[in-house]
């Protein structure tokens, strides 16, 4: 503050200005205290070796994830380079190109031992070509191209070593969902999940259930959560993630997930959503209980706020890499402990 100015107010402009202040000084203790009391440690690894970069996919074969294709900013260009991820040694490893078009917005999975990669948009048109890869040979293979309509911002998660892609934007915004049989290669349709129809949603899997949640339609950020049964092949709606959707007192209602491009994942019989958020990119974290249907808070992400970062799950540890905030790309990388206690100085 200026001193100078400060002397030429009156008392009455003073007291209010020192109250001001000292409830914006409280007000941040005590957001920094309930961001300390809550669980979960964000340490940082080293960083992602490829340019930094948004909206890429990746997926797990092994011990090792895979990330590439994305964004990183440059008009009209978008990437098809590929990165290999050894956790134990904390270390990226480039491997053969993607070899299907440079993209940003595709999904990626892995089933049956292999790595895809299908849909996305490579600023211009919307795609639905399908690609395997081979870790032994280091090689990409076309296979069939995705059932529905060729489109981008889907989701997609593997159950029983079959690919699910579904909901995202070919034109209009879509809530169909595909199956995909790697031993036949083949893509089957599905029942498509209730509720509105979706894009920029996440996905993650909990035993041998898939759970779809938060994205948008019209506008409008979505505060249901979807629950798929492959065995039945049946969708079941689960408590709403909104903290005004719900009126029920016997749980925490304060939920702040609803949003879009945020990143998930499940260990330990638990799933996750971090990053993302409505109107901005964000850091809230929470955990999900599939046996409860209810959400806790966690720790924070203790890196930049973002959208479109990608998340994969190694050895029962879970990581999250890349994304963006505004024009800024990010290739740092975390890993997150839900089990202990915030340490900032990791």
């Amino acid at each position: 503050m200026n001193f100078k100015i400060y002397l030429t107010m009156n008392y009455t402009q003073q007291l209010s200005i020192l109250i001001l202040l000292s409830l914006m000084i409280l007000s941040a203790c005590s957001s920094s205290d309930d961001d300390e009391d809550l669980m979960g440690n964000w340490v940082e690894m080293g960083s992602f070796e490829g340019v930094p970069r948004c909206d890429a996919v990746a997926f797990v074969i092994d011990n090792y994830a895979y990330v590439g294709t994305g964004y990183d900013g440059v008009e009209d260009e978008r990437l098809n380079d590929f990165w290999r991820y050894d956790a134990e040694k904390d270390f990226w490893t480039q491997i053969a190109p993607f070899e299907g078009a440079a993209r940003n917005g595709a999904v990626g999975f892995g089933a049956n031992g292999k790595g895809y990669v299908t849909t996305g948009y490579d600023g211009k048109n919307r795609l639905n070509d399908t690609w395997e890869y081979n870790a032994s040979a280091n090689s990409w293979t076309q296979k069939s191209d995705f059932g529905g309509s060729a489109r981008y911002d889907a989701v997609s998660f593997a159950l029983n070593n079959k690919g699910y892609v579904g909901t995202g934007y070919d034109g209009n915004l879509l809530k169909d969902f595909w199956q995909y049989d790697p031993v036949t290669d083949s893509w089957e349709q599905r029942v498509s999940i209730g509720g509105k129809k979706r894009r920029d949603a996440t996905a993650f899997v909990i035993d041998d259930k898939a759970y779809v949640l938060t994205g948008s339609d019209n506008g409008q950020y979505l505060d249901d959560m979807w629950e798929y049964d492959a065995a039945n092949d049946i969708w079941n709606a689960k408590r709403d993630i909104d903290k005004d959707a719900n009126e029920d007192e016997s749980y925490d209602d304060e939920y702040e997930i609803v949003g879009i491009k945020s990143v998930s994942f499940s260990i330990n019989g638990l799933g996750y959503i971090t990053t993302g958020g409505p109107g901005a990119p964000g850091a809230l974290t929470w955990e999900y209980n599939p046996d409860s249907d209810v959400w806790e808070q966690r720790s924070n992400h203790e890196g930049s706020p973002r959208y479109d970062a990608v998340s994969f799950v190694i050895n029962n540890e879970p990581y999250i890499a890349t994304g963006r905030s505004s024009g800024y790309y990010f290739d740092d990388v975390w890993t997150f402990k839900p089990n202990e206690e915030q340490d900032d100085d990791d």
